[in-house]
């Protein structure tokens, strides 16, 4: 007699995998998901200390042009008296100068290592398919050239995959991706613009340039600053809903 092809209690090799194996799958998954409560506190208060130099900035920034201003009427009775007012100007600039660079390079770092965070979540969420794995979706800041729309499109992943990890290629890209993007060419823009103007300048007028030009600058920095602290929000907490409605136990 010939043996049955199956059993009742044995499995079939040959059948798909059931919904528990595909929960078990995500489950396994889940468990690898690194909750970024406090790296996503720590950049939201790096971005506001970036608003908060970046006013401070500008106040000065105003100060140095009123100083300039003064310089091309005349007003100062004696040269020392322009001297003295000219160093203690230098003096503050260099010294907002130094923490503003201080704010940049932390913030710099934590949200570069948020992006890697966000991106092996990701992962994580059980998307399939995505481009750029997470040392890439930091390391396209640095290349030259591709700098210019590779973070961009690793970010437009993130954000799609955090609001629909099933079916991540079909999610539209937010409004605030754009402008987060925008700006922050545009900051980068201005800031290079800035630097040569400020070595190149030798007159009153094109001092006074610079820094209108530095003033336009900072503005840009901070609707940059606010821009990127909503999208990061923005992806943070649909990440978190995503988690808890694919792995948390009811």
């Amino acid at each position: 007699m010939a043996d049955k092809t199956t059993d009742e209690g044995v499995d079939n090799p040959y059948e798909s995998p059931g919904e528990s194996v595909y929960q078990q799958i995500e489950q396994a998954a889940g468990s690898q998901f690194i909750h970024s409560d406090g790296l996503t506190k720590c950049v939201v208060w790096a971005l506001y200390a970036q608003v908060v130099v970046a006013v401070i900035s500008i106040i000065s920034g105003f100060m140095e042009y009123q100083l300039l201003t003064d310089y091309e009427r005349g007003v100062y009775a004696s040269q020392d008296e322009a001297v003295a007012d000219g160093e203690a100007n230098d003096r503050r600039q260099m010294v907002i100068a130094i923490g503003y660079g201080a704010v940049f390079i932390i913030s710099g770092f934590l949200i570069l290592k948020w992006v890697y965070r966000a991106n092996y979540n990701a992962r994580q969420l059980g998307a399939v398919g995505m481009k750029f794995t997470p040392g890439w979706s930091v390391g396209w800041y640095f290349i030259p050239i591709m700098s210019l729309w590779k973070p961009f499109q690793a970010m437009r992943e993130i954000w799609q995959v955090s609001h629909n990890p099933k079916d991540w290629q079909s999610v539209e890209a937010g409004s605030i991706l754009g402008a987060w993007w925008a700006f922050f060419l545009i900051n980068g823009w201005l800031g290079r613009v800035v630097y040569n103007q400020s070595n190149r300048a030798e007159e009153i007028a094109e001092f006074k340039q610079a820094a209108s030009l530095s003033l336009a600058s900072d503005v840009v920095g901070i609707i940059l600053a606010l821009v990127t602290l909503l999208l990061v929000n923005k992806i943070y907490r649909a990440q978190i809903d995503q988690y808890n409605r694919l792995f948390s136990t009811p």
